[in-house]
């Protein structure tokens, strides 16, 4: 598996992609939105591609409705908040992020990534 905490792996709606089930799974890996060119609605906002932010704090309109609704599935299905992620990120930078990611998301048992989307790592299985 390659290096699930990353910069590169951290989406403009500050997802951190590396511990996306779709990206930990072996069969049909996602490698990133930042790596995919469709279905991350918001890569394909009109805002984000006509002024070439990088997340999506840098928007004058952050957080739009769109973050919103994201934000409220995540907070509501897995305790995690898109929108915490992204003023955490516009506060102490993507670097201090992913160090914070990485005690969050380490297996207690083996050191691997929990998924946020079902709590498995999916290095022991726990």
């Amino acid at each position: 598996m390659s290096k699930p905490f990353k910069q590169e792996l951290i989406a403009p709606c500050g997802m951190n992609c590396g511990i996306c089930v779709a990206y930990l799974r072996d069969k049909r890996k996602c490698l990133g939105c930042m790596s995919r060119d469709k279905k991350c609605s918001i890569r394909n906002c009109e805002k984000f591609q006509k002024n070439k932010f990088r997340y999506c704090y840098e928007c004058d309109t952050f957080p739009c409705t769109r973050i919103k609704r994201l934000d409220k599935r995540y907070r509501t299905r897995y305790e995690m908040s898109m929108i915490e992620n992204l003023e955490y990120i516009k506060e102490n930078g993507v670097s201090k992020f992913i160090e914070r990611e990485i005690t969050r998301w380490k297996c207690l048992k083996c050191g691997g990534v929990l998924c946020v989307h079902n709590g498995k790592c999916y290095t022991c299985g726990t």
